[in-house]
């Protein structure tokens, strides 16, 4: 299932790994295990943040995944199901199709 991580980072601990190497290291491994379709970097709500789009096979891998981001980096995760344009437009289809 396609899903979307969102990762907001504490400030003090991002600094941190920003002078310790751990969060280039942290970024790394995780883009590794997960392969994402797509990675973006940047601010919400004032605080460094990281969303990416990934294909989650079970939802037993998010405790291993998340895991360094919230032991070293105190952040705050959310993953959950999101869509492409297609397949958008193939959940309206059907929705088009179904009776009522």
């Amino acid at each position: 299932m396609r899903v979307m991580l969102r990762a907001h980072l504490d400030t003090a601990a991002a600094n941190e790994g920003i002078k310790s190497g751990a969060l280039i290291q942290a970024v790394k491994k995780l883009m590794e295990a997960i392969k994402p379709e797509a990675a973006y970097f940047g601010l919400h709500e004032g605080v460094r943040s990281v969303w990416m789009v990934f294909d989650l096979q079970e939802s037993s891998q998010l405790p291993a995944l998340a895991e360094d981001l919230f032991m070293q980096f105190n952040a705050e995760v959310e993953v959950g199901p999101v869509m492409n344009a297609e397949d958008l437009a193939k959940g309206l289809a059907a929705l088009q199709s179904s009776p009522g």
